[in-house]
């Protein structure tokens, strides 16, 4: 049966709590997470995966409308598979590597996002946010220990006792149908959106720059010729003195990013009168079509200074907000999710310190920079300043038909990459000599491998706990090795192993490590692995160690970093 996820609603449900089960006062729940958007439902699944329950309260009763976040980067998509919904999204949405960037009606450059072969997932994907969240919400409702409630509003928040002890906790008052009830969680996530009532509630603010310029979104369905490709036009004949971006979506519909100028009016330019003309003038006067969806929006580059207050911890857009060139917002906030449910999973479950959640605020606000910084760059070369500044965007985008250099300034929303967390406390600095992309803080990259004998992929192998990856040569594992692995087996935190055997070379399973093989060696060029490198990567698969012999000491210690134990050199 086919699902309109565009119209599914929910019913609103009297909670334990109103129904007289429970006492909120005498009951806290792990974590509440607040806010039942994309980041929320991410946050929520994967605190849930790992054995820990989760409330999900959300003040509506539906998916969101229009196609709103459409570009969902390969970063993301890695996430969502490991939260067990990344297939569904591959397989209903448009899969896309190319861009091309066009002044007045002429081509000036075509870029490739994924020029290298033998990646699992496409650069990006273009997919409208109420498949995302209906998908999302899909998976979370096959979760036995995660509830979500409907028409919850959270109109109060109190903190209790001291943040940063066993103690400390949140309760939150919930608004619903039924009246209001008190609901406490000893943390809670604020994934509330860019309006967030959690910050308004606690008095917090957000800080940047608001841009002055309006564009208008209109989802238009239709049969078209146009390829599946990101396409930009600076100044074209059709929208002059503006900018216009098209993206392709499923089911026939077509995202279109008209430029407007801060002095159009926003309710007027929604009406049909005014939209219709604007999509006829780039479609063909001959172009059949029907408006699908249609919203006019300015937005601001900003961040809260701290994203984490107590044990109150917020994610997504509620944290940060960026323009919506080069598809930043919903991918960060993804990013953002995983990095604190592993964080939470495990100072709930009392492997960490409270202090390892000071590194989710850390570790997020400086990605939240590198985020705004990028985006500030593309808003202004989309939108001049000055006269000066738009005399060289114009002469810029003339020398990039022909010349390479200049396809570098060109800034028509360079699109979203994770950041790499160099400078985080939970990484162990190198100290062997390493080629490549994978440094400590990098998020891991994908590469073919067999596993039992079938085509795999790398990052499925990693899963979501702590995870060794051990490089193995012909020789096969000495027996030093063999006794460090024996090592780590037996240690206090569980480590998943994982030994990357080259080509198809038969190595002797250690006991408890699954054995792939680098059949094409993508994984050893990607992660400069030769024979007896070993990697160690966080449960959010980013990097956090590695060392060219594996050394039990060193991972145990490495670990201990990463996990903000005391005692750590």
């Amino acid at each position: 049966m086919s699902i309109n996820y565009q119209t599914l609603s929910f019913d609103y449900k009297p909670c334990r709590e109103q129904a007289g089960q429970g006492d909120a006062e005498q009951v806290a729940y792990p974590v509440i997470v607040v806010g039942a958007g994309p980041v929320g439902l991410a946050t929520a699944i994967d605190i849930a995966q790992q054995g820990v329950p989760v409330v999900l309260v959300d003040d509506d009763c539906s998916l969101s409308t229009g196609s709103r976040a459409i570009c969902f980067s390969k970063r993301s998509l890695d996430i969502f598979d490991r939260l067990g919904c990344g297939q569904r999204m591959v397989d209903k949405g448009i899969s896309w590597n190319v861009g091309k960037v066009f002044l007045k009606d002429e081509l000036v450059y075509t870029f490739n996002l994924q020029p290298e072969a033998g990646h699992n997932r496409p650069a990006f994907i273009n997919l409208q946010q109420y498949y995302v969240e209906g998908f999302l919400l899909e998976r979370a409702q096959e979760m036995p220990n995660l509830e979500i409630r409907w028409k919850s509003k959270v109109v109060g928040v109190q903190q209790n006792g001291t943040a940063g002890t066993a103690e400390a906790s949140v309760t939150l008052t919930v608004d619903t149908p039924n009246g209001q009830y008190p609901l406490r969680g000893r943390y809670v996530v604020a994934a509330d959106g860019s309006r967030s009532p959690m910050r308004n509630l606690m008095g917090l603010d957000s800080h940047g720059v608001t841009f002055k310029d309006r564009f208008l979104i209109a989802d238009v369905k239709m049969e078209a010729e146009f390829p599946t490709e990101r396409w930009f036009w600076f100044d074209p004949p059709f929208h002059p003195n503006q900018s216009v971006l098209l993206h392709r979506q499923p089911d026939n519909v077509w995202r279109i990013d008209f430029q407007l100028g801060w002095d159009a009016d926003p309710v007027l330019e929604k009406t049909p009168e005014r939209v219709i003309p604007r999509v006829r003038a780039l479609l063909g006067p001959d172009a059949k079509f029907e408006l699908e969806w249609v919203s006019v929006y300015t937005f601001s580059c900003l961040r809260m200074d701290r994203f984490r207050h107590g044990n109150v911890l917020f994610a997504g857009d509620s944290a940060h907000g960026v323009s919506p060139f080069g598809a930043r917002g919903a991918n960060s906030g993804v990013q953002d999710a995983e990095n604190l449910a592993w964080k939470l999973a495990m100072v709930l479950e009392g492997k960490a310190a409270d202090a390892l959640l000071d590194t989710y605020a850390s570790e997020r606000e400086f990605a939240a920079d590198e985020n705004i910084r990028n985006s500030t760059r593309s808003t202004d070369f989309i939108t001049p300043k000055s006269p000066v500044s738009r005399v060289f965007r114009d002469a810029v985008l003339k020398l990039a038909r022909h010349h390479p250099f200049a396809r570098q300034l060109t800034n028509s929303g360079r699109l979203s990459v994770p950041a790499v967390l160099r400078d985080s406390p939970l990484n162990t600095a190198d100290s062997d000599s390493f080629e490549g992309l994978m440094v400590p803080g990098a998020s891991c990259v994908d590469a073919p491998v067999h596993a039992a004998g079938q085509s795999a992929w790398l990052l499925q192998q990693l899963g979501q706990q702590f995870t060794g990856v051990l490089f193995c040569g012909p020789e096969g594992i000495d027996q030093a090795t063999q006794a460090a692995l024996d090592a780590l087996r037996s240690g206090p935190i569980p480590l998943k192993l994982v030994v990357v055997a080259s080509g198809d070379v038969q190595v002797a399973a250690a006991l408890g490590a699954k054995v792939v093989h680098d059949i094409d060696g993508l994984a050893a060029a990607r992660y400069d692995g030769k024979p007896g490198t070993f990697y160690l990567i966080r449960p959010d698969q980013h990097v956090c160690a590695r060392r060219r012999q594996l050394d039990a000491s060193f991972v145990e210690d490495a670990l201990k970093r990463a996990l903000c134990v005391e005692g750590t050199a």
